[in-house]
C-alpha cells in the first residue's frame, strides 16, 4: 500500500508541474485572447466585427441571438469576442467564449479556498492535454487527461461529471479540476464505511434515500450508496418505490450483500422490519374469503393489501370470467375494497395469490339457465380467425365456424364480418363439460337445397359437374352452392377410376333431405329408370301389334 501511495504522489507531482504547460497548449489550439470589437454590419446569419485586424472578423449571428430569435446587439455596439480561427483570411470570432472568459475571471475573484469546491461540469471539447469543461453558469474549467479517468475522450463529450477544483491560476485566469481526485477521496471514505458495515450485518442502519429508479432505491448509509432492490422494500412483494418513498426520506436498512469485485452494496428495508408472514402462515388457508384493498394496478393484474404489510397478487385472468379483459382498471380501481378468494399461499416464497372471479357467478352457468340449443339470439363479433369467428353473447363466447356462416362455401367469416359487428346466430350445440358453444348463421336463411327442392323431386334426371372424388363416392355440383353425393355403390356400371373432377355426369335424384340439407343421386337408379322406360315402350308396341293381328283376322273371316 505504501508503494502504491508513493506512486500516486509522484504522478500527482508530475501532473502539478505540467498543469500550466498543458493549459497553455490547450488555449493555443483553441481560443485566442479576449478583445473588444465593434459591430459594423449584419448580413443574414453573419455578424461582421472590427477587431483591429486587416479584415473584419466574422461572428455567427446565433451567438448573439436570444431564445425568441432576436439579436441582442446592433450595428455600432461594442462587444467582447475571442478569435477562434480564420476563414478566407478573415478572423472567426466567438461571443459566447468571450463571456466564458469573463465568467472565469469572476469565478476566480469569488473563489473560497476553504470551501468543498466540488461541482458538476459538462465536457465540451478535448485535446492531447485534457478536457475543456463548463458548469451551469458557463464558467470554463480545464481537466488534464491524468485527472479525468476517461478511457475514451470522445465518449465524454457533452456529458456531465462531478469534479473537484485542485488549482487556481489568477495570472493565467485558469481553473484546474480533477475527477480522479474526487474518486480517490470518495473511494477512501467508502472503504472505511463499508468495512464498518460488514463488521455487523445484523445491525439496523438509518439511511437516506438518494435516488429512486424503476428497479429500486439508492440509499446513502454514511457516505456510501447502497441499492435497495424493489423486491427488498416490502414484504408485499415487488413494489413501485415511488409509491412509498421520495428522495430525502429516512429509512431503516440492513446490509444483505457486498460484491467486492463490482463494489456493489446491497441493502434491504424489509429485512430491518418484523416479518408479517409469521402472523398469517398459520391463520390463512386456500379457499378462505378475505377482504382486501386494491393497492396498485398493473397491465397484467393488481396487487391487493391485506392490511398487515402483506400484499397478494390478483392476476388479470382472475379478475373476471371475461376472457377478453384488456385492462384491469375496467373492473377494479385503486383504493377499492373487494372480497377475494385465496387460491395460493406460499410462505417460503412469500407468495399469496387471490381470485375475484371465483366469487362471481360463472357466465357459462348463467348462459345455460337462459339459453338452449335451437335458440336464436344476437351477439357481437370479438375475434376473427382463419377457421371462423368468436361471437360474444352476454358474458360468454361461442364459435361461429366458417362452414356455418354462409351457404356459399367460398365465403368465410372474415369476408362477412368485422370485429364489433352485431350478428344474429342460432345456437346449434352446447358442450357443458368443456364449456363450449357452437353457433350457426346460415340457418337463418333459406338453404340453396331447400330452394332446389321446390323445383326438383325424387326420380328427376339431372346433370352436374364432378366437384370432388372420395373413396366412398363423388360430389356433384348441381348449381350454385348445391352439391349432391353419389355413393360408390350407386355408380352402377361406371368405373370410378375413369372419372375426374370437372366431368359432367347424369344421374337420378335418389332423395332430398331438406332438414339435413342433403341430396343423394344414383346412376344405378337412372339406369333402372331407363330400362323400365324401354320395357314399357316394348310392351306397349307388342300389345298394339297383337291387337292389330286379331283385328285383321276377324276382318278376314
Amino acid at each position: 500500500m505504501a508503494v502504491n501511495e508513493t506512486k500516486v504522489q509522484q504522478n500527482d507531482e508530475i501532473t502539478e508541474e505540467n498543469f500550466e504547460e498543458l493549459l497553455e497548449a490547450s488555449f493555443k489550439k483553441t481560443d485566442g485572447d479576449l478583445i473588444a470589437g465593434k459591430i459594423v454590419d449584419i448580413k443574414d446569419n453573419e455578424v461582421f466585427v472590427d477587431v483591429d485586424r486587416k479584415s473584419e472578423g466574422i461572428l455567427d449571428a446565433g451567438e448573439i441571438t436570444d431564445k425568441n430569435g432576436d439579436l441582442l446587439f446592433k450595428v455600432g455596439d461594442t462587444i467582447n469576442v475571442v478569435i477562434t480561427g480564420s476563414r478566407g483570411g478573415k478572423p472567426l470570432l466567438s461571443y459566447k467564449k468571450a463571456l466564458r472568459r469573463e465568467k472565469i475571471k469572476e469565478f476566480i475573484e469569488n473563489f473560497d479556498e476553504n470551501a468543498e469546491n466540488i461541482l458538476n461540469v459538462k465536457v465540451i471539447s478535448f485535446n492531447k492535454g485534457g478536457f475543456v469543461c463548463i458548469n451551469s453558469d458557463n464558467v470554463e474549467f480545464f481537466m488534464p487527461r491524468s485527472q479525468a479517468g476517461f478511457k475514451d475522450g470522445k465518449s465524454a463529450i457533452n456529458k456531465t461529471y462531478k469534479v473537484k477544483i485542485i488549482k487556481i491560476n489568477k495570472e493565467e485566469q485558469s481553473i484546474i479540476v480533477s475527477r480522479k481526485k474526487l474518486f480517490d477521496e470518495e473511494r477512501k471514505v467508502k472503504k472505511e464505511v463499508i468495512s464498518k458495515l460488514l463488521e455487523n450485518t445484523d445491525q439496523v442502519i438509518e439511511g437516506i434515500v438518494k435516488k429512486i429508479t424503476t428497479y429500486g432505491m439508492f440509499v446513502d448509509v454514511g457516505g456510501v450508496d447502497g441499492l435497495v432492490h424493489y423486491s427488498e422494500i416490502s414484504y408485499k412483494g415487488p413494489v413501485n418505490p415511488n409509491s412509498l418513498y421520495k428522495e430525502g426520506d429516512k429509512v431503516p436498512v440492513k446490509v444483505i450483500n457486498y460484491d467486492n469485485e463490482k463494489r456493489h452494496l446491497s441493502l434491504s428495508i424489509k429485512a430491518a422490519l418484523p416479518d408479517p408472514w409469521d402472523e398469517i402462515k398459520d391463520n390463512l388457508e386456500v379457499g378462505d374469503t378475505i377482504q382486501v384493498t386494491v393497492s396498485n394496478i398493473e397491465p397484467y393484474g393488481a396487487f391487493v393489501d391485506l392490511g398487515n404489510d402483506i400484499e397478494g397478487f390478483l392476476h388479470i385472468s382472475e379478475i373476471s370470467w371475461d376472457k377478453n379483459i384488456k385492462n384491469p382498471k375496467d373492473f377494479i380501481s385503486e383504493g377499492q375494497e373487494i372480497n377475494v378468494e385465496v387460491v395460493e399461499i406460499n410462505g417460503d416464497d412469500r407468495r399469496l395469490r387471490v381470485s375475484l372471479k371465483n366469487l362471481l357467478p360463472k357466465p357459462f352457468d348463467e348462459f345455460m339457465k337462459k339459453y338452449k340449443v335451437g335458440d336464436i339470439t344476437e351477439g357481437t363479433i370479438t375475434t376473427i380467425t382463419n377457421f371462423g369467428a368468436f361471437v360474444k353473447i352476454e358474458n360468454v363466447e361461442g364459435l361461429l365456424h366458417n362452414e356455418d356462416a354462409s351457404w356459399d362455401r367460398n365465403v368465410r367469416c372474415k369476408d362477412l364480418f368485422k370485429i364489433g359487428d352485431n350478428v344474429k346466430v342460432k345456437i346449434i350445440k352446447i358442450d357443458e363439460e368443456n364449456q363450449k358453444i357452437s353457433l350457426n348463421h346460415k340457418d337463418l336463411e333459406e338453404s340453396p337445397i331447400c330452394k332446389y327442392a321446390k323445383k326438383h323431386a325424387s326420380g328427376d334426371i339431372v346433370t352436374g359437374k364432378i366437384r370432388d372424388i372420395k373413396d366412398f363416392g363423388i360430389f356433384v355440383e348441381l348449381g350454385e352452392n348445391v352439391d349432391a353425393l353419389i355413393r360408390k355403390e350407386d355408380l352402377g356400371s361406371i368405373d370410378p377410376s375413369t372419372l375426374k373432377i370437372g366431368d359432367e355426369i347424369e344421374a337420378a335424384v335418389a332423395f332430398i333431405d331438406e332438414k339435413k340439407n342433403r341430396i343423394r343421386l344414383s346412376v344405378r337408379r337412372l339406369a333402372k329408370q331407363k330400362e323400365r322406360e324401354v320395357l314399357n315402350e316394348i310392351n306397349s308396341d307388342e300389345k298394339l301389334t297383337l291387337g292389330d293381328l286379331i283385328k285383321d283376322q276377324l276382318s278376314e273371316n
